[in-house]
């Protein structure tokens, strides 16, 4: 049970995520007020006796039925098009990956460090370790620092495969003849999983991607190991 938590509800690694969870949390409450409201409504007409069946017009309803919509909208707006300039924003990275997704693995570049750059397989499952994943370990995973302004960018060489770490609250699409990028941040130490979410073939499930945060100073220690 405990495994299975890690995987499939792994906690929010980055700011973007977290304001994709607040926001998403408060559309919820929008949504519940408005058929909370719509019941209640549904039920006193059907309850209610037609003592104002003649009643044609009430301009105060209408004015408040036209108000209480725009407000709403305007409340939805204004952080939905915050969480798109946080998302799209690039704050001055300090690393730059470069992503290419094949049929069926990663390849990983690292602009700053010309001599690291290395594939990223799926182990086999008769090679796993004991608390391993199936389907979800690499052989090499992606080293990054934590608390570092990540650019990364994506593209593929075959066909379209989507670079997906769900914990990050991030998906970029890896189109073949284009180069897309997103930026993230990660606030914590740890390995973080994620695979392809774009049908991509017969072995589509065969591409996982595997994030692994280390501290600044044990970066550059790999960083000088390859």
């Amino acid at each position: 049970m405990r495994y299975w938590i890690q995987i499939y509800l792994q906690d929010s690694i980055s700011p973007s995520i977290f304001i994709l969870s607040s926001f998403h949390d408060f559309i919820l409450i929008i949504i519940t007020l408005i058929i909370r409201l719509i019941r209640y409504i549904i039920i006193f007409l059907i309850l209610n006796t037609n003592t104002n069946y003649k009643l044609k017009e009430k301009h105060n309803i209408e004015l408040i039925w036209t108000i209480i919509p725009r407000l709403i909208l305007i409340s939805l707006a204004i952080p939905s098009l915050h969480l798109l300039y946080v998302i799209d924003e690039l704050n001055e990275p300090a690393l730059t990956i470069k992503a290419i997704g094949h049929q069926w693995y990663w390849s990983y570049e690292y602009n700053d460090f010309p001599s690291i750059s290395y594939d990223s397989f799926i182990i086999q499952r008769k090679n796993l370790k004991d608390g391993e994943f199936r389907l979800l370990e690499v052989d090499n995973r992606i080293i990054i620092p934590i608390n570092t302004n990540i650019r990364l960018l994506v593209t593929s060489s075959d066909v379209i495969h989507a670079w997906t770490i769900p914990s990050l609250g991030v998906k970029i699409d890896a189109i073949p003849g284009r180069l897309n990028q997103l930026n993230f941040n990660l606030y914590r130490a740890g390995v973080f999983y994620g695979q392809c979410s774009e049908i991509c073939g017969a072995n589509h499930s065969f591409i996982p991607i595997v994030i692994e945060s280390i501290n600044t100073k044990s970066f550059i220690n790999w960083s000088k190991n390859n």
